[in-house]
């Protein structure tokens, strides 16, 4: 849990930047928590009740894809639906980012 301590205090401008969306359960009353541990992995969202996990990815994630893939079928073995989004997307298109969390939501 310590690293996850870590993360929480310095998340990513994007990261900060969807936090504000998702903190206080202000998605559609969801909760959601921020790097949250799942077995040895980080998620930089969660929401456990409706077992969905967000990822942010910035440019490094180019290079790990394989682990990124590794990471995403552990949660799913698990029942967690994994949507992602580069960093960018969240700078330059929060809008459409919760409209992709709200449906991801729904279903």
């Amino acid at each position: 849990m310590h690293r996850a301590g870590e993360l929480r205090k310095e998340p990513t401008p994007a990261e900060r930047k969807l936090w504000v969306y998702l903190r206080g359960d202000k998605l559609n009353g969801v909760s959601f928590r921020r790097q949250h541990a799942i077995g040895n992995y980080i998620p930089d969202f969660v929401s456990i009740k409706k077992k969905l996990i967000i990822e942010l990815d910035g440019s490094q994630h180019l290079e790990q894809a394989e682990y990124d893939a590794e990471r995403s079928k552990y949660f799913e073995s698990l029942g967690y639906k994994v949507i992602r989004f580069w960093n960018n997307q969240v700078e330059n298109d929060i809008n459409g980012v919760i409209r992709a969390i709200e449906f991801a939501l729904s279903n």
